[in-house]
């Protein structure tokens, strides 16, 4: 069967234009307060006032007040997490369009940015220069003092006989920060988003250790589980150490990135070289080899010179061909603020699946995790990767933490991606790579598979070439058909973009490329793949034994109730879409696919126990922690 497609430099052009043209007629505003609720944070997901920042003019405040200041009541120096009071006081007027960002580093220039303007000038554009040449990483309004706007706090500033004759009004704000390495400052605007204007700067405040040791995660480096690679970041480059179990030791290599590596385009620059550029540090990576399979090491990691983390514990999967594997799985989470604070790109759910996450970890019973693609949303604002790493490193650093490439980490125009959106903000790949190094062959190829207990898992990029007799579909081909059934009886393929999904999409961005479908579904059927997940939908779907559209096998009742697959008599794969870990959910617009069985839309994640005889897959709710949906995979005489 040979694949048409059209040429890629259509594709660009075609998806591209339209693109900047569906984008620019998408703005909302922004309710007056943001909450820390699940349901408040999903009004933030798509783009908004304050993401629109940088294409602002900034203007002059008519009200130079000389009585403004903005001050910031914390330790002498930032700790690698906190919670910072910032006092604003001397308020003549309050307003609802008061709000206060803070920015990183300190001495960005949010006055002026020739430099930028000349590079938006260059592209033809003059109609709205950049207002900050560093995006905020976060802002508040200040009514989030509910105080504030009916000028609860009062202070004097002029008697007259002993009379006060002139009051100011103050208000206070609480910012969760976290060690992004760099000074910070909290700067006050008037006018909103929409129309902003300079009041008051802080002084910079720093971080304790810039170059301390953070967010560390693990990751499964081949089948053995007798290694595992450790991943952390750092304010410094000279290497480090991880020491382990039994006075064993591991050296870092230390990589980073800079602007340079990152993509952009001649329509506009984009914000991971422009507004949204954040210094990364430097990220270390140690390879912790002589360990055995599904056991538990004590470690830290660090240097004399930059200091040392907490004692920490992880534990190994278990090695292929052994009887049993317990994983979570999941795609599409992001991060969300731990304050009443609005950032460039949230994902409402990504906190409730994380703690849901942490108590089924600490309760024991969880071998690893896998995050099948779109992981941190920074999408070229790179201070929020910092943020994603604080979120998951409880889990992260205790469990192999395995990922797959999704369109917000690669994909962009003229960069090599098979899809030409700007989803990835101008990181195209690098800063995904760098923080999380998978097992694969090479840079820019990021496809693996890899052996837990009794399962084969083929993880696939569906942002790199997958058509016809490309390097990655005769990868595909190859390893699927090199498992050996016999040790391990379960083939699971993952990727990012779904096959089959009752939330289509529209015309213009539909969520199942049809290309994608043609090109490597035979691959499934024919190397019996047993269970395919993917995520890009914001949802949950399972489907009957299905290809080309029509279902090939219907599960039965086990005597729980409970939908039951007999592989035994394999016809085809079951798919399941698992992008509910974080962004906005997708509603469901299609109601009658004869091959969709199970379609939830609420925030969770699925956690699977598979042994040699059963693959048992259940669908987590994070908020009430009930299994919403089961279903079993069985064969017999294995």
């Amino acid at each position: 069967m040979i694949i048409k497609m059209p040429s890629l430099s259509f594709r660009v052009l075609t998806i591209f234009s339209i693109f900047f043209f569906a984008a620019n007629t998408d703005a909302s505003s922004l309710p007056e307060r943001l909450l820390r609720s699940t349901a408040e944070l999903r009004k933030h997901t798509s783009i908004s006032e304050f993401r629109l920042l940088n294409r602002r003019q900034l203007l002059d405040c008519p009200d130079p007040n000389p009585y403004l200041e903005v001050n910031v009541t914390s330790n002498p120096r930032l700790s690698d997490d906190e919670y910072v009071t910032v006092n604003i006081t001397g308020v003549l007027l309050p307003s609802e369009n008061d709000w206060v960002a803070m920015i990183s580093p300190s001495h960005s220039d949010v006055k002026t940015c020739l430099q930028n303007a000349i590079m938006y000038e260059q592209t033809g554009d003059f109609s709205s220069l950049p207002l900050l040449c560093h995006y905020p990483v976060k802002a508040q309004y200040v009514s989030n003092d509910p105080g504030y706007l009916k000028c609860g706090k009062k202070e004097c500033k002029a008697h007259v006989a002993g009379k006060c004759v002139l009051k100011t009004c103050s208000a206070t704000l609480l910012f969760h920060v976290v060690n992004i390495r760099t000074d910070i400052e909290f700067v006050m605007f008037g006018g909103g988003f929409g129309t902003p204007c300079i009041l008051r700067r802080s002084d910079p405040v720093s971080f304790a250790n810039p170059n301390h040791p953070l967010y560390a995660h693990v990751a499964s480096v081949d089948s053995t589980a007798t290694s595992m690679r450790l991943t952390w970041v750092s304010g410094n480059q000279s290497p480090q150490q991880v020491q382990y179990g039994d006075a064993q030791t591991a050296n870092s290599s230390v990589s980073t990135f800079s602007q340079a590596d990152m993509c952009t385009s001649p329509a506009m620059e984009s914000p991971a070289v422009d507004f949204g550029w954040h210094d990364p540090g430097f990220i270390h990576s140690a390879l912790l080899t002589g360990l055995h399979p599904s056991t538990s090491y004590s470690y830290k990691y660090g240097s004399d010179l930059v200091g040392w983390s907490d004692e920490m514990k992880l534990t190994t999967p278990p090695a292929s061909g052994t009887d049993a594997l317990k994983f979570l799985a999941y795609g599409d989470m992001g991060k969300a603020p731990l304050d009443s604070s609005i950032e460039h790109y949230i994902q409402p759910g990504s906190v409730s699946v994380i703690k849901a996450m942490e108590e089924q970890v600490s309760s024991g019973g969880v071998d690893s995790i896998f995050h099948i693609g779109d992981i941190s949303y920074a999408t070229g604002f790179m201070a929020e990767w910092d943020f994603f790493l604080h979120l998951i490193s409880p889990l992260a650093s205790q469990l192999s933490y395995l990922t797959a490439i999704g369109n917000h980490e690669r994909d962009y125009v003229d960069s090599g991606s098979v899809y030409p959106t700007p989803d990835s903000g101008g990181e195209c790949g690098v800063a995904y790579e760098t923080y999380f190094p998978m097992p694969t062959a090479a840079k820019d190829e990021p496809w693996y598979s890899i052996e837990q207990g009794p399962v084969h898992f083929t993880v696939i990029s569906t942002e790199h070439n997958w058509t016809l007799n490309s390097q990655q579909y005769e990868w595909m081909n190859k390893d699927m058909a090199a498992v050996n059934r016999t040790t391990t009886p379960w083939l699971i393929f993952t990727g990012h973009r779904p096959m089959y999904t009752s939330a289509p999409g529209n015309p213009i961005f539909p969520s199942v490329d049809d290309w994608f479908v043609d090109a490597v579904e035979p691959l499934l059927l024919q190397n019996k793949v047993d269970l395919v997940l993917f995520g890009h939908v914001h949802n949950y779907e399972r489907t009957c034994g299905v290809y080309n559209g029509s279902c090939k096998g219907m599960p039965t009742k086990d005597a729980n109730g409970v939908d039951t697959y007999d592989h035994s008599n394999y016809t085809a794969p079951v798919h399941a879409v698992i992008g509910m870990a974080g962004f906005k959910l997708d509603d469901f617009t299609q109601n009658d696919n004869s091959w969709s069985l199970a379609r939830i839309s609420k925030f969770g994640y699925i956690r699977v126990n598979a042994t040699k005889s059963e693959l048992h897959v259940e669908f987590v709710n994070a908020d009430s922690r009930k299994v919403d949906d089961s279903f079993r995979i069985t064969k017999a005489g294995t």
